[in-house]
């Protein structure tokens, strides 16, 4: 089961960013309110509590994003989670975990039936985390940046007692511009470097990315966290790459300068987060492994998944951070 061709020889990789941009938001005066941050370029539609499914594979990091934003901010009771294997072939992601293939609650063998239930011609990738209605197995939104945001803005009624502010309002500007360089050096830099179509490409996106990486180093040896003190999501952000970094990116998308257990900072951040309640319960080598070096047929051909590293590592104790 594959994925199809990732590589278009001769050329760089550009990640299609053309998500469905509807956005689930808080109701006031009966209606669901324009969010105070970002685009509204799509529907808007209410908060309510089982209501909605978060689809999320915990193979993908942009799914696994949402899963621990789920998860930190306590809403499990709120917002129903789905979880699809960790492979896929051309059509879609699968509920081949689930008893009978099916997602127990919303009926599908594959979410491609909730994308094309709301919209019938839909010929783009069937990606996730997707929020589907529970009632009528419509995708809601696949926009994963704002999915996670407007869980920390829009659901604030629901989080639990003593959730964290994953977006306080006096560090907004600085997340946003971490944010940015996180994802387009890191978080997609790494598929620039396994997807390049060319030495050039590669050579290019490699060297921008160890720029980062080495940028990150140096910021997280007098902090924390990213912001300092203070967990945000721009440290979920940054660490479902760095999960992912050593068991997949270093070898299969040849990010291989060094390994992120050879960076003492973010190893010590990485590992700092993974023991963090929300994190590491999320993460499952294994469903990476398999997900990266099976789907990626045109990158590994053979199909064979790594036996290592030994994810025990991430459970060694953690000293000497600030």
């Amino acid at each position: 089961m594959t994925g199809g061709k990732y590589v278009e020889q001769g050329k760089a990789f550009e990640r299609d960013m053309d998500y469905v941009p509807d956005r689930i938001t808080k109701v006031v005066d009966g209606s669901p309110r324009r969010p105070e941050h970002g685009p509204v370029n799509g529907e808007l539609w209410p908060v309510e509590p089982g209501r909605y499914r978060l689809v999320a594979a915990k193979a993908c990091p942009w799914a696994n994003r949402a899963i621990i934003v789920r998860n930190l901010l306590g809403l499990e009771d709120v917002i129903s989670l789905g979880l699809p294997g960790p492979t896929h072939d051309e059509r879609s992601w699968t509920f081949d975990l689930d008893p009978d293939g099916r997602d127990p609650v919303l009926g599908m063998e594959r979410l491609q039936e909730a994308y094309l239930r709301r919209f019938l011609d839909y010929s783009k990738g069937i990606t996730v985390p997707a929020m589907v209605e529970e009632s009528t197995g419509l995708l809601v939104t696949n926009d994963f940046p704002w999915i996670t945001h407007d869980l920390c803005h829009e659901w604030g009624e629901f989080h639990r007692d003593g959730a964290p502010d994953l977006w306080p309002a006096d560090l907004r500007e600085e997340m946003d511009e971490v944010n940015k360089r996180v994802f387009t050096e890191v978080n997609n830099g790494v598929y620039r470097c396994g997807f390049a179509g060319s030495q050039e490409a590669y050579d290019a996106a490699y060297e921008r990315l160890w720029t980062a990486m080495d940028w990150l180093e140096e910021r997280l040896a007098t902090r924390r966290y990213l912001m300092g003190d203070r967990l945000t999501e721009s440290d979920v952000r940054l660490f479902t790459t760095l999960a992912r970094f050593d068991a997949v990116y270093h070898g299969h998308f040849k990010c291989n300068r060094q390994k992120l257990t050879e960076l003492p900072n973010l190893w010590g951040y990485a590992r700092d987060l993974y023991q963090t309640p929300g994190f590491g319960e999320t993460i499952d080598f294994d469903q990476i492994k398999k997900h990266y070096y099976v789907v990626h047929a045109d990158i590994n051909p053979s199909g064979i998944v790594p036996n290592g590293p030994d994810p025990a590592v991430w459970d060694e104790p953690v000293t000497g951070r600030p």
